[in-house]
């Protein structure tokens, strides 16, 4: 007797090891589980296991336990349930069967093609990474385990697995999951079907998403200074940034030096071709490449002429009323004079590819342009015309929100967005990208891989000879371009990684990208809201459905703050709230706009009905945008309220961080965690 109750005392003896010793093929009920206690400490130990069975804890509430529970219909002895509370006095999990194991049976002759490009097929399996992943089992389903002896000829990393040994350098679910996956299917020990590699490469060649930031950088700045011996030192602090990060690839070392030189190659040629050709006197056919843009005194149009680009500047109100009719793409017969620009002005419109200005004589026949051309005026004339219907001030402010033609919008609606921190809705971006392949969605979904694929680029490109070209559409255009690529070859790619190599490609291919402001703002933007905002969010999950949100304004505040202030000279601070009531309500216009806008606009009687949602949206919108304005303090209240907001998002990350190491630290998590 005085054995027995040292035993159930003893604290190195579990409860479920005494009940397996009295009943062994059966779990007491729970009140036998009660009178059989022969100590406090035992007693106490399951009237927890049953509330933590009942009502888990946060930390007991995660995605390990809930693949646990999983296991329940292939193990006898089940997992922790509110039915069955017993099971939570159990030992650890280990499942008589696995989940998943490599078939024996696998034959190429009898493999499955797969149906989406760079998927995986019977007779490769799955990707070492994925399946490593996957043959793990959950984390609470077994003791440590360690590798065995290496059997000849098997490669260093691999080795049979020792389950009777509790302590090693391998432990937790993946070793338990090898030993009862060999067990259950009878696989010799000494003989690995897939072994484990001592190090995984990296999803993308062995190039870390940092490197690939760094090698953007690196050609940016290699194109920002025009210079091959800048662009050569450049190159070579980018390989020595892929060597750091472990990629010594000859052929990608090649790669990295010619594009960083050849950005800078092309970056002075470029410059070079913003010189004139030819000047003077000129009667023929020029290309309009935009639509005009009217200010409060002129319009200003830009011209192809023989390959080269000239701005026109239009001052005679007769004269603007004619030009007000063109579109970008028509071709008119026009009479002038070349004429070089001054010095800041050629830098002010480089980024344009203007080389010099028109001053028009006389104008006469129009004629359409390309194919592309037409239809891209056809569908702005139609969703101009779905767009009539509203007022005045709103029907301008909702093709700004839907195609970016902001043209007839009132001076002062364009001073209070810019007060107000929301002039970027006017510009398109990505948000339009994703909200157009979203509206196609059901369409998209029913197509084969490549054919989406293909349908998809080419919906991307039509939006972006739609919304003309803009430096804020080209890069959302290439980065929808990269992911949809991506995920036809089964390659998942991180938003700043898209980003790096989407901004990599326009400024090799556009060097003059690299002074366009809007080209910036978009992309300090997009890299604040990838790579800020979750990092914020994530610290203000105190403050619930607003911390996503929250964190995301913040996020793009922060990538545009310093183009905003080096170019503008302000950064609004009534832009946090502005944005959080606007952005929401302008995305649900722009989902919905442009449908309802055709539709309006090929259907003239129903657009009061159709237009008038999209008409309250875009009147809360500018009404968001005015009071905005008007609360917008002036400096120096206003860099006083961004250090009051600095200061309290610093406090919040404190206490977030603070709580949750109290919560890792007094919670009970699992034991072989």
């Amino acid at each position: 007797m005085s054995g027995e109750r040292q035993n159930s005392d003893s604290p190195t003896v579990s409860a479920a090891t005494i009940i397996a010793a009295e009943q062994p093929n059966q779990i007491p009920p729970h009140s036998q589980a009660k009178c059989r206690q022969k100590s406090l400490q035992v007693a106490t130990g399951f009237r927890v296991a049953r509330r933590d069975a009942r009502k888990p804890t946060s930390s007991q509430s995660t995605t390990d336990a809930a693949i646990a529970i999983g296991y329940r219909s292939l193990s006898p002895k089940g997992a922790p349930t509110a039915s069955n509370p017993g099971a939570a006095n159990t030992p650890a999990i280990r499942p008589t069967a696995p989940l998943h194991a490599v078939s024996n049976s696998r034959n190429d002759s009898r493999a499955i093609a797969p149906a989406m490009l760079g998927t995986i097929r019977a007779a490769n399996g799955p990707n070492v990474r994925i399946r490593l992943r996957y043959q793990r089992g959950p984390s609470m389903s077994g003791a440590d385990v360690t590798p065995g002896p290496r059997s000849p000829g098997m490669p260093e990393g691999s080795g049979a697995i020792d389950a009777d040994r509790p302590d090693g350098d391998r432990g937790g679910s993946e070793g338990a999951y090898e030993s009862t996956t060999m067990t259950a299917y009878d696989v010799d020990r000494n003989r690995v079907w897939h072994h484990a590699p001592e190090a995984l490469p990296h999803d993308g060649g062995g190039i870390s998403d940092m490197a690939v930031v760094a090698l953007a950088g690196a050609v940016v700045l290699a194109v920002w200074s025009s210079s091959l011996a800048i662009g050569l030192v450049l190159g070579a602090a980018a390989v020595c940034v892929l060597g750091a990060a472990g990629c010594r690839w000859r052929p990608i070392v090649v790669l990295v030096v010619l594009l960083v030189a050849g950005g800078a190659v092309r970056s002075d040629h470029a410059w070079n071709g913003l010189a004139a050709d030819r000047l003077g006197a000129y009667v023929g056919w020029a290309r309009l490449v935009d639509d005009p843009k009217p200010f409060p005194s002129s319009t200003r149009v830009v011209f192809d002429i023989e390959g080269e680009r000239f701005e026109l500047w239009s001052r005679g109100r007769a004269q603007q009323q004619r030009i007000d009719g063109w579109r970008g793409g028509d071709v008119v017969a026009v009479s002038g004079d070349r004429e070089p620009l001054d010095t800041e002005r050629a830098r002010r419109v480089a980024s344009q590819h203007v080389v010099g200005e028109f001053i028009l004589d006389w104008a006469g026949d129009i004629r359409d342009g390309s194919p592309v051309d037409r239809a891209s005026n056809q569908v702005r004339s139609t969703i101009e015309r779905g767009a009539s219907w509203m007022p005045v001030p709103y029907g301008p402010l909702f093709r700004g929100l839907v195609i970016g033609d902001d043209r007839d919008q009132p001076a002062a609606m364009i001073d209070r967005f810019r007060a107000s921190g929301l002039s970027h809705l006017t510009a398109v971006s990505g948000q339009n990208v994703s909200f157009l392949l979203a509206a196609c969605g059901p369409i998209l979904v029913r197509l084969r891989p490549r054919s989406r694929w293909v349908v998809t680029v080419a919906l991307i490109s039509w939006f972006v000879a739609l919304t003309r070209f803009e430096p804020s559409i080209l890069r959302a255009g290439a980065m929808a371009v990269l992911s949809a690529t991506a995920y036809m070859n089964g390659r998942e790619r991180s938003p700043v990684r898209l980003l790096s190599l989407a901004v990599l490609a326009l400024v090799i291919i556009d060097p003059l990208l690299v002074w366009s402001v809007g080209f910036w703002l978009s992309v300090g933007a997009t890299a604040g809201v990838c790579a800020v905002g979750p990092v914020i969010a994530r610290r203000l999950e105190r403050i619930g459905v607003l911390a996503v949100p929250l964190g995301i304004t913040l996020g793009a505040q922060v990538g545009v703050a310093l183009p905003s202030l080096l170019v503008f000279g302000r950064l609004p601070l009534v832009s946090i709230p502005a944005n959080l009531l606007a952005v929401p309500v302008a995305g649900a216009v722009m989902l919905y706009g442009m449908p309802a806008a055709l539709i309006a606009g090929m259907v003239p009687i129903a657009a009061p009905v159709v237009m008038l949602p999209a008409l309250l949206g875009t009147k809360w919108v500018d009404a968001v945008a005015v009071i905005g304005a008007r609360v917008e303090p002036e400096p120096p209240w206003v860099w006083i309220g961004w250090a009051i907001v600095l200061i309290a998002l610093m406090v919040i990350v404190a206490v977030s961080s603070r709580s949750g190491k109290n919560r890792g630290r007094h919670d009970d998590p699992s034991s072989d965690r």
